[in-house]
């Protein structure tokens, strides 16, 4: 059988990579059409949509040609398939998290093995054509592969051709340029790079940024923090009197409600209540419920939610500040309130202890305790996705807990709740949604679940006698279901689900409940970087030598501009969205006469976002350390598992 399809050598090679090149052209395309969410809004940037994977293919296909006689052929089927499997893997990404694969995601290895039972509910028949043109090259070339020859092309052709495919990249950088201003250096979207510039060259501007931050603790210096720490001084607020000390020498209970969105207070399905316990909190007398409270977590989701809620810094644009900037020195909650105020710290959480890299950042944070898997029973039907069922969680978690020196500061991270929101059916107290999307659909099965153990692990506080000494305040750590899903929403919420929407859906439900203090619902704007000033006020602690991104919320003077990583922002005044500005009471788009004012906001958001930035990645809390604090020395931690404590 003879399959050559050109018997002149001199092009056979000429007409495989064009070939190559025209099928990973379309693909990419379709691929970045349909399997990603980026918004696409005109003709022209539908151009670019179309446009944008032509250079890339004709660049990396092209380094085919730096190879010598049927290597050429190998290395065009090698550059293929590496690309197809990038395209691939971040469609997969994008299914779980709603976001594209970073260089430091890629050092979270030690998560994938506690994130592969959900990669089954992400996966479709039709991803096998991910390869298809890559098999489709295998097969042409297997059966050619004797009759196949080369003859060296010459540099100036290969020059052409680099040329070209570059020329096709800046004409498409230029023109994103004009639609799009600053697209580079305001990149905080990764959502913008992949729209106008397509998924190879954004792993190329991705790479770059990460070495960037990288370099930044190399070339940091104590003169950086300073306008840092004009910021900070200049944007702090001032604790309100009738708070201030409410709560000193209490008992301090954070849980960490897992995917729980704000939409479910009082949602009511197939005429239950999904989340009664949690409803009945929002009139609790000593309870205050933030109904305008919003996460502010990127790809490291829980875990950026805890680096905010421990350090008032924001969880970085790319990977996780737990895992690649573990070693860091912080000035977090637990240390702020051992040496302040005596207390004793510990993490509860059902899941292994490197999970996020967790059992390295707490020594930095300064914990004295974790309490991982290995101290909880497991059996095979109280096993979640990922870790421990919550109800177990919190019964297996109490005697620890007790045995607490107090006053004690207690983190505890729930597991449940979280995607594919699969569960039992005899744990199921709730029908299922009845939208057609599983994911939405499961939601509130869990959801309710989880809010039967909070209840539980009120009941459990109240009989060990530690509920009223304690502040207990729980918040949402993330959404539970990402813009992948909006369609379904559309029915949950009854409205259309535009930018606009989608922000507001990324309330998550805060409660702060001191014994003593007068409760009720709060409206003010506020995000997780908020809480660590919050509390300390709430303890009686002074904040004004810490370098906080965030504003003591029950403060007069709390800033209520509250950005989300993606450089988008929500207030009281202006919501901005998906590269547009919005009033915040109506949803309407601001006409002209309002714009300058609301540009003044999104400066505000981006410089926080700047400063927070410059702080973690340059590790620049070495070089500064208040008067009324010790630096954390993180060989005094060593957190054991529970066989080697015994």
């Amino acid at each position: 059988m003879n399959l050559t399809l050109n018997k002149n050598k001199t092009h056979q090679f000429t007409f495989y990579y064009i070939a190559a090149v025209l099928m990973l052209w379309l693909k990419t395309y379709i691929v970045q059409l349909t399997q990603f969410e980026l918004g696409i809004e005109s003709v022209l940037q539908q151009f670019l949509l179309l446009l944008n994977p032509l250079g890339s293919s004709l660049l990396f296909l092209g380094l085919a040609f730096l190879f010598k006689g049927k290597k050429k052929f190998i290395a065009l089927i090698v550059i293929d398939f590496f690309m197809s499997a990038l395209l691939f893997a971040n469609v997969m990404f994008y299914r779980f998290f709603n976001d594209f694969i970073t260089l430091p995601t890629l050092t979270q290895t030690q998560n994938f093995g506690d994130v592969s039972g959900s990669i089954g509910t992400l996966l479709s028949p039709a991803d096998l054509l991910f390869f298809a043109d890559v098999v489709l090259l295998v097969f042409l070339l297997t059966f050619n592969f004797k009759s196949l020859g080369v003859k060296k092309t010459a540099p100036r052709k290969v020059s052409a051709l680099m040329f070209l495919a570059l020329s096709i990249s800046c004409i498409n950088l230029a023109i994103a340029e004009m639609d799009r201003p600053q697209l580079l250096t305001r990149g905080f979207d990764r959502n913008y790079i992949v729209k106008y510039l397509g998924m190879y060259n954004y792993t190329i501007y991705d790479a770059v940024q990460s070495t960037r931050a990288t370099a930044q603790r190399v070339f940091a210096d104590s003169n950086d923090l300073t306008e840092v720490r004009n910021f900070t001084q200049t944007s702090r607020a001032e604790p309100k009197p009738e708070y201030f000390g409410a709560a000193e020498g209490m008992n301090v209970i954070y849980v960490h409600m897992e995917s729980i969105q704000n939409f479910l207070i009082d949602y009511k399905l197939h005429g239950e209540e999904v989340t009664p316990f949690l409803n009945s909190l929002t009139e609790e007398e000593n309870t205050l419920y933030f109904n305008n409270f919003f996460h502010q977590t990127a790809q490291g989701k829980t875990a950026d939610a805890e680096f905010m809620v421990a350090n008032s810094l924001y969880g970085l644009p790319q990977g996780s500040a737990f895992t690649t900037k573990g070693m860091n020195t912080y000035q977090a909650a637990p240390a702020i309130l051992s040496q302040q105020q005596g207390y004793t710290s510990a993490v509860f959480h059902g899941n292994t202890g490197s999970f996020w890299n967790r059992d390295e950042i707490y020594k930095s944070f300064g914990y004295n305790e974790f309490f991982d898997l290995s101290y909880y029973e497991m059996s095979a039907d109280q096993q979640a996705e990922y870790g421990l069922m919550d109800k177990p969680f919190f019964e297996q978690s109490m005697p620890y807990l007790k045995a607490l020196p107090e006053p004690f500061y207690a983190n505890f991270i729930t597991v449940t709740h979280h995607f594919p929101f699969t569960i039992n059916e005899e744990e199921a107290t709730i029908d299922k949604h009845t939208t057609g999307n599983k994911t939405v659909d499961n939601y509130f099965q869990t959801a309710r679940y989880a809010d039967e153990a909070l209840q539980q692990f009120f009941d459990d506080l109240k009989e060990n006698g530690l509920y009223d000494n304690s502040i207990i305040i729980m918040y949402g750590d993330h959404y539970g279901i990402s813009n992948n899903h909006n369609k379904a929403m559309e029915q949950v919420i009854g409205k259309e689900v535009t930018p606009f929407e989608s922000a507001g859906l990324q309330r998550t439900p805060l409660f702060i409940r001191v014994p003593g203090m007068e409760g009720g619902v709060n409206e003010e704007y506020t995000g997780q970087i908020d809480l660590l000033p919050t509390l300390l006020h709430l303890l009686g602690i002074e904040t004004d030598e810490y370098i906080h991104l965030g504003t003591d919320l029950l403060s007069e003077q709390h800033d209520d501009i509250i950005p989300f990583r993606n450089g988008d922002f929500v207030s009281s005044v202006f919501t901005y969205a998906d590269g547009k500005f919005y009033d915040s009471t109506t949803g309407e788009l601001l006409d002209e006469s309002r714009l300058d004012e609301a540009r003044e906001y999104q400066t505000i958001a981006e410089q926080k976002l700047g400063m927070s930035d410059k702080v973690v990645n340059g590790d620049l809390l070495r070089f500064y350390t208040p008067d009324s604090f010790l630096p954390v020395d993180r060989s005094q931690y060593n957190y054991l598992n529970k066989e080697d404590r015994e």
